[in-house]
């Protein structure tokens, strides 16, 4: 059985048994791994360290499948370190504990030892700073595998003390070679068409090791005609999209979505509003941040958007999935070509910052109510202009604290129903400046 604290032990039963396709094409050198040139090319940041002998702690921080493990193994061949592997999810102090205790014996004897942490980021705080004197001390040399992004979910102080490496979900032709690879090991092609092929790879959704499992079970079907697309999904499930609604993924695919809008391109706006429906997300989480692309990125330049919005969102109450769906996307779609204006945006924000830089500034008096005699003796209300006196209905008298000097915080831009109201600022500002307001 495997060994908790080290490599796994092997009898001559376990050798004869069935060993998994993924298992049995394992590369043995970092030469042999599908993919991830970015940290293994030849300028790239773990083949410098392996050539001037000089590895550091690292957390490799990618999607499942893509050979954070194997690389870990293999890293600690080409440095001859002891490799242990344990699992943040069944592992706690205790067996941390067991694991630090023999690295320092392994280190009195002159071995080294690679820990490899698998789902790093579910150790709490504290359990992450126990890492902490064994890396400085030498004990250890970490190698930490996550999901999810090292920023939020690992401690400052061990990402000081570790470089993180991104992994990349494997490609199309990174995939096609892991196949071929697998054909060699067992012998024969797959009994597939080339267009099937193609829909094999696009099933494993750039996991390799999914991949070999779906060729595993492809490989052993009887019958040699090969299989064409309808035929194998039906004998095969479509892995399940990559999504985590509180995680990466969740942030990253709403942030493709709002910026696909803001870039008036429908299509991707409505590709990445599929894509998490087909994740699993929420339809009111989406109906709630379509209306705020409508409110932040579109304003008034059509004010018709935020109806359209609020109204999709209503449809789907009614009607609930999937039919309602069906009215966020067209929100979207209106969305993505609606004219776009952050003016009255910034132009809030701009009057939030004056608001706290300015304090408790009162508003000029003549523009207060005087309900007592007493306030009216204060000047309340005193030399106030009613607009709707004034022959066009504007007064141009100053509104803003006495002493503030007047800011263009809102300022629309030429486009949509903004263009309008650009014409209405422009038109006040000069009877104002006539009037000397």
């Amino acid at each position: 059985m495997a060994d908790l604290f080290g490599t796994a032990a092997t009898t001559p039963a376990t050798e004869s048994a069935h060993r998994p396709l993924a298992d049995r094409l394992r590369p043995k050198t970092l030469a042999e791994v599908i993919g991830q040139d970015q940290i293994l090319g030849p300028d790239a940041p773990l083949t410098a360290m392996l050539q001037d002998g000089a590895l550091s702690s690292l957390i490799f921080w990618g999607p499942p499948g893509v050979g954070k493990t194997t690389i870990a193994r293999l890293l600690a061949d080409e440095t001859d370190l002891h490799f242990v592997q344990i699992s943040a999810i069944f592992s706690g102090v205790p067996e941390l504990r067991k694991v630090f205790e023999a690295a320092k014996q392994r280190r009195e004897t002159g071995q080294g030892t690679l820990l490899f942490v698998d789902e790093i980021h579910r150790f709490n705080k504290a359990q992450q700073d126990g890492f902490l004197p064994h890396m400085e001390d030498g004990t250890i040399l970490l190698v930490g595998a996550t999901t999810e992004n090292p920023s939020f979910e690992l401690n400052r102080a061990v990402l000081s003390r570790a470089q993180v490496l991104v992994l990349e979900r494997l490609d199309g032709e990174d995939l096609e070679g892991l196949a071929q690879r697998a054909e060699t090991e067992l012998g024969r092609p797959l009994p597939v068409t080339p267009q099937a092929r193609q829909q094999l790879l696009d099933m494993a959704d750039g996991d390799g090791r999914a991949l070999l499992n779906l060729i595993e079970q492809i490989a052993a079907w009887k019958g040699d005609d090969p299989l064409d697309p309808e035929a194998l999904g039906k004998r095969l499930s479509k892995r399940a999209a990559q999504y985590d609604k509180g995680g990466d993924e969740h942030y990253n695919l709403i942030s493709a979505l709002h910026k696909s809008v803001r870039s008036s391109d429908p299509d991707a706006s409505l590709y990445w509003f599929a894509r998490m429906l087909e994740g699993g997300e929420d339809p009111r989480y989406l109906a709630r941040r379509i209306t705020r692309m409508a409110v932040e990125d579109i304003g008034l330049a059509d004010p018709q958007a935020q109806a359209v919005c609020l109204q999709s969102w209503e449809t789907y109450e009614r009607l609930g999935s999937p039919e309602g769906e069906l009215a966020l996307a067209q929100a979207v779609v209106y969305l993505a070509l609606a004219p776009k204006s952050n003016a009255a945006y910034v132009g809030y924000k701009a009057a939030r910052r004056a608001a706290k830089k300015t304090g408790s500034e009162p508003p000029p008096k003549h523009i207060l109510n005087a309900p007592t005699s007493m306030m009216k003796d204060l000047g309340y209300g005193k030399g106030y202009a009613y607009d709707h006196d004034a022959e066009d209905g504007f007064s141009g008298q100053n509104c803003f604290p006495d002493g503030m000097a007047r800011e263009e915080m809102y300022q629309p831009v030429e486009r949509g129903f903004e263009r309008e109201l650009k014409k209405r600022l422009d038109y006040f500002a000069k009877l104002r400046s006539k009037r000397g307001g």
